[in-house]
C-alpha cells in the first residue's frame, strides 16, 4: 500500500513538472492561453468584491449610527387601550398615579439588564443672547456613551466625565455646528456659554460628522446634523433641572447579538413593568427588530445579485476554457511523438491522462492567480481614486481559484482522454 502510495506521488510529482516544462517550452501560446482565464478571474473577484463592498458598508453605517441590535424606550404609554369606559378612566387615573420613566429607571436598567451600550437623553430648548439677538437653542442632556454610540468624536478638548455628571456640574460639550456658528475658527474650551438660566463652562466640542462626510452610503444626515448644532450637558444635571420628578424622554439599550437582544429586550420590559406597578406608562421602539428584518432582506438580495453577477462574470472564464480547450487539442498533435516515445517506456494511460489534465490545471490556476492580482492592484487603485472601501474578500478570492480549478479540468478532461488513447505505435511513426 505504501509502494502505491509512494508511486502516485512520484506520477503526480512527475506530471506537474511536465505541465510546467510545457507551459515554459511554449510561452507565447501559454500566454494567449491564459488571458481568458485572467480576465475571467478578474471579472468573478470584482463582482464579488462589489457585492461585499457594498454589504460592510451597509453594516458599518448602520453600526455607527448605534441602530443594530438596539431598542428605543420612551415616555407615554404603548398602544391604544380598548375596553369599557370604567376600565379607560381607571387606566387614566392609575398612569396619572404612575411615575414616567426617569433616570433612577435608567440607572436601574444599566444595573439589571445585560446591554453592550446605553444611554439615556433629555431634551430642552433655552434662549441664547448675542448681539442683542436672540436664537433658541437645543440644550440635551445625555451620558458620554452617546457620542460613542453615534459615532461622534471630540475635535476640542474632551467629553464629561462622570465625576462632574455626579456633582452636578455645570459644564457642556459644543456640537460641531453651533460651535462653528458662534465661535467661527477660535477654540471655545474653557470659555463660559450662557444658555437661559444655565451658566456652563464649555469642556469640549464635537468634531464634524465623519459617517457623513466620505463618499459612502449616508443615513439619516438630517438627524446627524440637528445632533451637531446642540449643545450637551451632563445627563444628571439635565434631570434635576431640566424638568420634573428626573424624568426622561428616551432610553436607549443596544445588545451584542441577535440573541443577546431579545434577552434585553425581554428583561428591561419585565424590570420597568415591576418598577412602573406593572402599568405600562412606556413605549417601546424596536429598531433592532427592524433592522433584523432589512439585514436579513437585503442579505437575501445581495446574495441573488451575487450568484446573478457571478454567473455574468463566469462568461468570460467560459471563453477562456474554450480557449484552453483549443490549445490542448492542438498540443495533442505536437506532443504525439512524445506520447508515444512515453508509452513504449512504460507510460500508462493513465501517466499521459495525468500530464494533460495537470497541463490545463496548472494553466488554469496560473490564471486564477494572476487574475486575483490584477483585481487586486484594481480594486486598490479604485478604491483610493474614488474614496470608496474596495475590499478584495476571501470568498472572492475561493470563488475564484474554485471556477478555475473546474474550467481547467473541464477543459482539459477530453483532450486527457484523447491523448491518453492513442496507439503508442501510431504516435511514434506520426510524422513520417
Amino acid at each position: 500500500m505504501q509502494e502505491h502510495h509512494g508511486i502516485a506521488r512520484i506520477h503526480a510529482r512527475d506530471a506537474l513538472q511536465s505541465a510546467f516544462q510545457s507551459i515554459l517550452n511554449h510561452k507565447l501560446r501559454s500566454l494567449l492561453t491564459l488571458t481568458g482565464i485572467v480576465i475571467g478571474v478578474l471579472a468573478v473577484v470584482s463582482m464579488v468584491s462589489s457585492v461585499y463592498a457594498l454589504k460592510e458598508l451597509i453594516n458599518s453605517n448602520m453600526e455607527g449610527m448605534g441602530w443594530n441590535y438596539s431598542v428605543v424606550i420612551s415616555a407615554g404609554e404603548q398602544g391604544s387601550v380598548t375596553g369599557p369606559r370604567s376600565l379607560r378612566r381607571a387606566l387614566r387615573r392609575a398612569n396619572q398615579s404612575v411615575q414616567t420613566i426617569n433616570y433612577d429607571d435608567y440607572l436601574a436598567l444599566l444595573e439589571g439588564v445585560p446591554h453592550k451600550s446605553a444611554y439615556a437623553t433629555i431634551e430642552n430648548t433655552a434662549l441664547m443672547r448675542l448681539d442683542n439677538k436672540e436664537k433658541q437653542v437645543r440644550l440635551r442632556a445625555t451620558d458620554p456613551e452617546f457620542f460613542a454610540n453615534k459615532t461622534y468624536p471630540v475635535l476640542n478638548g474632551r467629553l464629561f466625565n462622570a465625576y462632574e455628571n455626579d456633582q452636578l456640574l455645570p459644564v457642556a460639550v459644543l456640537g460641531y455646528h453651533f460651535a462653528q456658528e458662534q465661535y467661527g475658527k477660535s477654540d471655545p474650551v474653557g470659555k463660559m456659554l450662557q444658555l437661559g438660566r444655565h451658566r456652563l463652562r464649555i469642556v469640549g466640542v464635537l468634531d464634524k460628522d465623519q459617517l457623513s462626510s466620505g463618499n459612502g452610503m449616508n443615513f439619516n444626515t438630517w438627524e446627524r446634523k440637528e445632533d451637531l448644532s446642540a449643545v450637551y450637558v451632563p445627563l444628571k444635571y439635565g434631570a434635576q433641572y431640566f424638568g420634573t420628578q428626573k424624568g426622561v424622554h428616551m432610553i436607549y439599550l443596544q445588545a451584542a447579538s441577535e440573541e443577546e437582544f431579545r434577552l434585553m429586550k425581554s428583561q428591561a420590559r419585565q424590570l420597568l413593568l415591576a418598577r412602573h406597578s406593572m402599568f405600562p406608562n412606556f413605549s417601546f421602539m424596536n429598531v433592532g427588530e427592524m433592522l433584523l428584518t432589512i439585514t436579513k432582506e437585503i442579505e437575501g438580495y445581495m446574495k441573488r445579485w451575487n450568484v446573478t453577477l457571478i454567473a455574468i462574470a463566469s462568461i468570460s472564464l467560459i471563453v477562456g476554457g474554450i480557449g484552453l480547450f483549443s490549445t490542448l487539442l492542438i498540443s495533442i498533435q505536437e506532443r504525439m511523438t512524445e506520447i508515444g516515445v512515453r508509452k513504449s517506456v512504460g507510460a500508462t494511460e493513465g501517466d499521459i491522462f495525468y500530464y494533460f489534465i495537470f497541463e490545463a490545471v496548472s494553466l488554469a490556476m496560473l490564471g486564477a492567480a494572476l487574475g486575483i492580482i490584477l483585481a487586486w492592484l484594481i480594486l486598490t487603485g479604485i478604491s483610493k481614486a474614488i474614496d470608496f472601501p474596495l475590499y478584495l474578500p476571501i470568498q472572492g478570492v475561493i470563488v475564484g481559484f474554485f471556477f478555475s480549478f473546474l474550467t481547467g479540468f473541464l477543459s482539459g478532461l477530453y483532450p486527457a482522454i484523447k491523448a491518453a488513447s492513442i496507439d503508442p505505435i501510431q504516435a511514434i511513426y506520426y510524422f513520417e
